[in-house]
């Protein structure tokens, strides 16, 4: 790991670094000296580590739950380079979605794909970020959504660590497949007017979730307009389990 940036602002250090060719950034409170719970944060398709909704909630979650925040850029997004192989997908994804194809499981084979380079790319960044004295080998916390829900449920489902995960706007039968094999407590977020994810698949993917622990939570709107009293809830949601 190799920082290249530090900065602090309002009580919260922001810490640019790569590791590797991953890009991403760690936020922790200023004065951090001891270990401390660890929420790594996935980005949505077309956004990257320092989108503004997930500036936003990271630095939430450091001031208000004094936890520490990790996001890395996904392949072919932010700082990474284009890929090739990810750009010929897109293209013929959407010729046969304007061919009459339905979106859904074109989106989960691209996802499923995206996962195989993901969740070995996250579980080095938590092997990294947690031997820093000011982060430490505490409990692990996962949010995502979109993309980050495609990508996190390989992830939450691999990843021994993670103690509590918030999912959603996501769902689609190889997911679900997935999900069985996660126990944690989840929180899923699910827009019930979306248009890109159908709310049948949706409401599979939350049942297919194998934990005692799960809670829906179904709001009016489409795709991305999640209601920003979700942050709030994502934070008591870690507190709980975290610590």
């Amino acid at each position: 790991m190799r920082f290249i940036s530090e900065t602090s602002s309002d009580g919260v250090r922001e810490q640019l670094f790569t590791l590797g060719d991953i890009p991403g950034v760690l936020w922790t409170p200023e004065e951090a000296v001891a270990p401390r719970p660890l929420v790594l944060i996935g980005h949505g398709g077309g956004q990257h580590k320092k989108a503004p909704d997930i500036l936003a909630r990271a630095r939430r979650f450091v001031t208000g739950g004094g936890f520490a925040v990790v996001a890395v850029d996904v392949p072919a997004h932010g700082d990474r380079p284009k890929v090739e192989e990810y750009d010929r997908i897109a293209s013929e994804n959407q010729a046969r979605v304007a061919a009459g194809e339905e979106l859904a499981p074109l989106i989960a084979g691209f996802q499923a794909l995206v996962a195989r380079q993901t969740v070995p790319e996250w579980r080095a960044v938590l092997d990294a970020v947690q031997q820093l004295e000011h982060v430490g080998a505490g409990p692990v916390g996962y949010w995502g959504v979109s993309l980050g829900c495609g990508l996190g449920v390989p992830f939450v489902a691999a990843e021994t660590r993670v103690r509590a995960a918030v999912l959603g706007l996501g769902g689609a039968p190889a997911s679900a497949e997935v999900a069985a094999r996660i126990t944690v407590p989840v929180e899923f977020l699910m827009q019930w007017d979306d248009e890109r994810v159908p709310r049948a698949q949706s409401l599979a993917l939350f049942d297919a979730l194998a934990s005692a622990e799960k809670t829906l939570h179904a709001s009016p709107g489409k795709h991305g307009e999640l209601p920003a009293s979700e942050l709030e809830s994502g934070l008591k949601f870690f507190a709980r389990h975290l610590g």
